[in-house]
């Protein structure tokens, strides 16, 4: 009786925090489609411990990944995607999430001047390593799904060192510009 007392304050208590993270006023209701699509977002997860796991992280995630991505249905869906694949490498997803806002500030779409693609940046060369020569790699479940396995084989690589697998990651080994900057943009999304 306990624990389904605390579910229900919980829901009730998680309703300002999804207005929050909708971008909709405290005072204001929670938009009732939002709030399915939320629901149904966290039970279609796959990737988390528990509902309740998921419903914060995406609540808390969302809020911050709003100044990048206007659409709360777009935000959910990309948070529970960079959480899916980032788990499946055992990978942290807020260090995910860092590395996307540094390589392609949230959009999935960029090309660099080098030739990276999507969301994380990944290099076409890396379809014939790991992949194959059609892959679309401004997909964002395939551009994840790369730029992961990337992460960790360089994580591996690197025996943990966060710095040095980054700047491997980035193609700037030996220097750690971008490591810094991947390790503060980290900071904000702890």
């Amino acid at each position: 009786m306990f624990f389904r007392s605390a579910l229900i304050l919980f829901g009730v208590l998680s309703l300002p925090f999804l207005a929050q993270a909708a971008g909709t006023p405290p005072d204001q209701k929670v938009d009732p489609q939002l709030r399915q699509f939320l629901l149904n977002t966290i039970q279609e997860s796959d990737s988390f411990q528990d509902r309740f796991d998921a419903e914060v992280w995406l609540v808390a995630m969302s809020g911050r990944l709003k100044r990048f991505i206007k659409n709360p249905e777009k935000r959910l869906t990309f948070l529970k995607k960079v959480h899916r694949y980032s788990t499946r490498q055992e990978l942290s997803p807020e260090l995910v999430l860092a590395v996307i806002e540094v390589e392609s500030a949230f959009n999935p779409y960029a090309v660099s001047h080098a030739g990276a693609m999507g969301a994380m940046q990944v290099m076409p060369f890396w379809k014939n390593e790991i992949g194959r020569p059609d892959d679309n790699l401004i997909d964002l479940d395939t551009n994840l799904q790369y730029g992961t396995a990337i992460l960790k084989h360089y994580l591996d690589r690197s025996k943990g060192r966060w710095p040095e697998a980054l700047a491997r990651y980035n193609g700037s080994y030996g220097s750690y510009r971008y490591s810094i900057k991947v390790m503060d943009a980290w900071d904000r999304w702890k």
